[in-house]
């Protein structure tokens, strides 16, 4: 499997998440209020269209299509042991904001379930979709510290202590992940979930910098 289309979005991941704070607390409040919410509906059209993503979030979609889990309850549960690690390897405060943004996305892709029932989408389109909307939203999480937990968790911390680029953990991981996916969908769904990952890395690449976030 060619990994280009997924490695992209995880070259942000080999700088440290906790830049210079420079916004209030409501500012920080909003601002990861308004990126789980891009994040929430970018998986609600996977969802709709049966498709994957990496991540804890993928991991957690893949058993929720397996063995009818409620995937919002099922990715929460999966970040649990992610939250004891962070609080005690990174701070409180990240851990805070890995619990607060985890929730949120939980919550707003259950509460989408009954007030957005989409009855039929393509899946190109639940694609391109996700990719632009989940980019976005994950743009707004590292400009704010945030986290969507699990493995984005442990790759940081690998890299704090062993050297190892949290960007390759990820790597690895997805592969798996979508190794795994070829085994239990169509082939056709997994390959439209890739051409979602190479948009959400596209819109990651082109528009995260930590030098744009600046104070004049």
């Amino acid at each position: 499997m060619d990994p280009r289309p997924i490695r992209a979005q995880y070259k942000v991941m080999q700088a440290d998440l906790s830049p210079e704070r420079h916004y209030t607390r409501f500012e920080d409040v909003q601002g990861i209020l308004i990126a789980s919410a891009q994040a929430a509906l970018g998986i609600h059209l996977l969802r709709a269209a049966g498709l994957v993503t990496g991540g804890t979030a993928g991991t957690a979609l893949i058993l929720s299509y397996v063995f009818h889990w409620n995937f919002s309850a099922t990715f929460f549960l999966m970040n649990l042991p992610f939250f004891a690690i962070a609080w005690i390897t990174r701070g409180p405060v990240f851990c805070a904001k890995s619990v607060a943004t985890v929730t949120l996305v939980s919550v707003m892709t259950e509460a989408l379930k009954p007030i957005l029932q989409i009855g039929s989408i393509h899946p190109g389109a639940a694609a391109v979709l996700f990719g632009i909307s989940a980019g976005v939203g994950l743009l707004g999480l590292f400009r704010h510290s945030g986290s969507l937990g699990g493995v984005s968790i442990l790759a940081l911390i690998i890299q704090d202590r062993t050297g190892f680029r949290a960007g390759w953990t990820q790597l690895i991981h997805d592969l798996l992940l979508f190794a795994a996916a070829l085994t239990l969908l169509p082939f056709a769904l997994v390959a439209w979930s890739l051409l979602g990952a190479a948009i959400l890395n596209a819109v990651i690449t082109f528009n995260h910098r930590r030098d744009w976030y600046v104070v004049t």
